[in-house]
């Protein structure tokens, strides 16, 4: 058995938040509970449209060094338009939002023991300061490890100390598909699909007791009085897995369609009607002419889902 791996996430970064207004000016736009965020837990997030669409997800924990501010690690690549979209929102709150310095970056700690290795507790969101940068077990899911961001250095001295060594990104890409679990934006299409249609919420994206945020009033009536139709599940192919976009057919029916993937593993979108009726009669789902299994995690509950009532 191999010990736990370290991984630079390149394609993630991080948005400080701070200010007197901070706790509230959050509170009232995302998804999930602020308030339990402290310097023991980090927790998983989402912007969503007043339409209850999706825009960014992303991780809050406190900032390692600045009180009463949050670290914000998202998609770097869409990091300027979440905080011009969270500065539409600021109005005259005592809220900054800043880039975190530039020599801050995003590591994935993973495999048997990693948490245990940063002396972090192996339940999802548990997290501690760590030499001016933040640890945490990923919020959404333990068996993914933990997530640290920080000044380069003072990761790298992290994972020395707990003797952890670097990996390549494709052990961990292959073990977040082997547990069904998006990956932002390309996974989850910007202002078009719905946070319970990819999961969002049993990987603890959403607090139903929070109270209001932006696409609250949707999602709480979806998950209250609606069934889903479709939902993002992990897939395995014959061979290589097919490329993100491309159709999901069932008896020459479309019935979804490929996201991200790597190696013979990927996600698609499935309607659940279909994906049943594929396993009640011991057939395949195809993609061309591929053929993909589709698996339901066991974090994944959809036993009284049907078809006919969520949002298109």
């Amino acid at each position: 058995m191999t010990g736990p791996k370290f991984i630079v996430l390149e394609t993630r970064s991080a948005l400080v938040v701070s200010g007197g207004d901070a706790e509230m000016f959050l509170q009232n736009l995302i998804s999930n509970d602020v308030t339990k965020v402290s310097a023991q837990r980090a927790i998983y997030a989402t912007l969503l449209t007043p339409q209850g669409k999706f825009l960014h997800d992303f991780f809050v924990a406190a900032h390692p060094e600045i009180a009463a501010a949050y670290v914000i690690e998202t998609e770097a690549d869409r990091m300027a338009d979440l905080e011009q979209r969270l500065t539409m929102y600021r109005l005259r709150a005592d809220v900054t939002l800043e880039a975190a310095p530039a020599d801050w970056e995003v590591l994935a700690a993973f495999g048997e023991g990693a948490a245990e290795a940063l002396d972090l507790e192996p339940v999802e969101g548990a997290a501690a300061s760590r030499d001016g940068s933040v640890a945490y077990v990923d919020p959404r899911l333990a068996s993914l490890g933990v997530r640290a961001v920080g000044p380069t250095e003072a990761l790298k001295v992290l994972m020395a100390d707990a003797g952890i060594s670097e990996s390549s990104n494709s052990e961990y890409e292959e073990l977040r598909l082997s547990l069904g679990v998006p990956d932002g934006s390309r996974d989850i299409l910007v202002e078009k699909s719905f946070p319970l249609e990819c999961n969002l919420d049993d990987l603890n994206a959403i607090d139903y007791e929070k109270g209001c945020y932006v696409g609250q009033e949707l999602t709480a009536r979806t998950h209250h009085r609606a069934k889903i139709r479709k939902r993002l599940f992990p897939v395995k192919s014959e061979g290589p897995v097919p490329e993100a976009g491309l159709p999901v057919t069932f008896n020459d029916k479309d019935i979804g369609e490929m996201r991200s993937g790597a190696g013979q593993q990927g996600l698609a979108l499935l309607r659940i009607e279909s994906l049943r009726s594929a396993q009640s009669e011991d057939q395949p789902l195809m993609v061309g002419e591929t053929a993909i299994v589709p698996i339901i995690p066991p974090w994944l509950d959809i036993e009284d889902e049907t078809s006919d009532s969520a949002p298109d």
